[in-house]
């Protein structure tokens, strides 16, 4: 069934409230699709994807009596994925196997997570992150990256040649990008960052 209205999600919520099973599978259809495209690209693994969703949604019906209604269930369930994502590789950072398994996808899907953590929503994320870098590739790196300022531009602006601006933006790249994979909190927030920017 397609829903194509809030009107009709909210007569599936009442549905579901009086445990209405039936409800219940429409709005699992409902977001299932797009739920799952999403962590698919994330997590590489169609096991770990179906354990969130079913996670999430065993949830939903053990909890459906205190639903309201009148609130969509789209801001609750993704960001209820994203947390859990955000659970699986902070152990990742912590399991050995589980890491080696991960970390690779982490470098596939690494140019996306970096279009996440620029976006205005994860400023904060993005500001602690930038925060270890030393003054100068703070500097260079948010000129470069965050103003879409041209190596030329930034270096007339600091007196320094583009070469310079190059090494501070690779070592940055390689900085931040060593510190998430190292540090699981920054891993799996860049994750979650991810998943609620494509939603």
């Amino acid at each position: 069934m397609s829903i194509h209205s809030d009107i009709d999600e909210k007569e599936l919520l009442l549905r579901l409230r009086s445990s209405d099973k039936k409800a219940f599978e429409q709005l699992y259809g409902l977001y299932k699709v797009r739920l799952t495209g999403n962590l698919r690209r994330m997590l590489k693994s169609a096991e770990l994807v179906e354990d969130v969703i079913h996670d999430i949604f065993l949830g939903i019906w053990a909890n459906r009596r205190n639903i309201d209604p009148d609130q969509s269930l789209k801001p609750y369930i993704f960001t209820s994925a994203a947390n859990r994502a955000k659970n699986i590789f902070r152990k990742a950072a912590h399991e050995q196997q589980f890491r080696d398994y991960l970390l690779p996808r982490w470098e596939e899907n690494y140019k996306h997570v970096e279009e996440a953590l620029f976006s205005k929503e994860n400023k904060n994320l993005l500001d602690e992150l930038l925060n270890h870098l030393s003054p100068q590739q703070r500097i260079v790196y948010t000129m470069c990256r965050l103003e879409g300022k041209s190596y030329k531009e930034v270096a007339q602006a600091l007196d320094i040649s583009e070469a310079t601006v190059n090494a501070h933006i690779s070592n940055a790249n390689k900085f931040l990008k060593q510190l998430v994979q190292n540090n699981p909190q920054y891993l799996g927030l860049a994750f979650a960052a991810l998943l609620l920017f494509s939603i």
